[in-house]
């Protein structure tokens, strides 16, 4: 498995007041991806460092989440380590899947968490 982004991630009810906080501090739209579950909208952002973050809405949460971003290029295969590293998955053993990725979110033994995707290229 190869890891092809690294990067963090905030998912929040409030995601439009953190994606204007990032355009202030010189972070740009470099990528959207509406429907998810019918119902999120990630965003991803650059600045001129090449520093990328992540922010994605989510109505049903009360707080932010913080979390890493990982991108890979095997979704199962990096599903199955983190499992075995003691990480487990909240939904169960759900995984979203979209006609472009294969996804989950991951936590750590500790509490962590790390989003895995694998992006489907056609």
């Amino acid at each position: 498995m190869k890891i092809t982004e690294f990067s963090p991630m905030v998912v929040s009810p409030n995601a439009d007041e953190i994606i204007k906080l990032f355009e202030d501090l010189g972070f740009e739209k470099e990528h959207a991806k509406e429907g998810i579950e019918d119902r999120i909208t990630s965003v991803t952002m650059t600045n001129e460092n090449d520093f990328t973050m992540t922010i994605a809405n989510s109505d049903h949460l009360k707080t932010d989440l913080l979390m890493i971003r990982m991108n890979v290029d095997n979704f199962d295969e990096a599903y199955k380590t983190l499992i075995e590293h003691g990480f487990v998955n909240p939904r169960g053993d759900q995984i979203t899947e979209t006609p472009t990725s294969k996804s989950t979110l991951l936590y750590s033994p500790s509490g962590f968490g790390i989003n895995i995707t694998e992006h489907i290229k056609k």
